[in-house]
């Protein structure tokens, strides 16, 4: 398999053999805007995908998975461009939700790597995640007679910090987001439309500081990743378009309880893979 593999890369890429291939790319790229705006942890979801795929410790890899936000963060821009055109004020509070992530990012970023490397870990905050939801609608029901349209600049700063603990692997950013939205009093659709706008300065700030990392250890990146890259956003964007649209749909009418099954058995399915089928090497 990996000969064949192989030979297939040289075919694609004659000068440098790359150590991902054009189909895993466009798996990733699909896993990556499928779930990066769902409240199920895509960060999760992508290194779970790269483990079966085997490329999971390569370095290209650690940066595809990263880079290819760019592609969901345009998703964004163009579906709600009308409301990343309003006033100044509206990116003062995108900036003040944003801070918290920026500051224990940079404090806690070898801590957080060391758990990317740990499915367990992975698995263990799905499942827990998956319980919250199973009350969060009850817990928040009577959010939904709120008709604030977006937080004030504290309610702002307190969902930045709810982002925070996205940083572990398997919680999910969207949905720490979410919650901390709701816990704000937001309605369900007002709390994850902020949370998309807020994925735009972070998953910029993730892209640019990894591509950063990842050149100044390697010294440049050949054109054969760059056509990977450009491929995965392309895909990704597609794939958010889509996602994006029929979730906050499906948020708005149902509320969470599916995400929270959806969650557990996932997690259960991560752990019965990783100690009964083929240990599963994260990031």
């Amino acid at each position: 398999m990996w000969v064949r593999a192989g030979c297939f890369r040289h075919f694609l890429y004659p000068q440098t053999v790359v150590s991902v291939n054009i189909i895993q790319a466009i798996v990733l790229a699909f896993v990556e805007g499928l779930t990066e705006f769902l409240p199920v942890s895509s960060t999760g979801h992508m290194v779970v995908a790269a483990s079966l795929m085997d490329i999971a410790n390569d370095d290209f890899t650690k940066l595809f998975v990263v880079a290819i936000q760019l592609g969901a963060i345009l998703s964004v821009l163009v579906l709600y461009s009308k409301r990343f055109l309003t006033s100044i004020p509206f990116y003062y509070k995108l900036g003040i939700a944003f801070l918290p992530s920026v500051v224990l990012g940079l404090l806690l970023n070898d801590i957080i790597d060391e758990l990317l490397e740990s499915p367990v870990t992975v698995a263990v905050f799905f499942i827990l995640g998956g319980i919250i939801f199973l009350r969060t609608d009850v817990w928040f029901k009577k959010n939904s007679d709120s008709k604030q349209t977006e937080p004030e600049t504290m309610q702002a700063f307190r969902i930045g910090l709810f982002q925070c603990l996205a940083m572990f692997p398997g919680i999910s950013r969207s949905a720490a987001t979410i919650l901390g939205g709701m816990t704000q009093g937001l309605n369900r659709k007002t709390a994850a439309e902020f949370s998309f706008f807020l994925a735009v300065p972070t998953m910029f700030a993730a892209t640019a500081y990894k591509l950063y990392k990842y050149i100044s250890v390697k010294g440049e990146i050949h054109a054969e990743e760059i056509k990977l890259l450009a491929v995965g956003n392309i895909v990704a964007f597609l794939v958010a378009m889509i996602a994006i649209r029929g979730f906050v749909d499906f948020l708005s009418k149902k509320g969470f309880v599916w995400f929270g099954y959806y969650r557990i058995l996932t997690g259960l399915i991560i752990l019965w893979i990783h100690f009964f089928v083929h240990p599963l090497q994260l990031m």
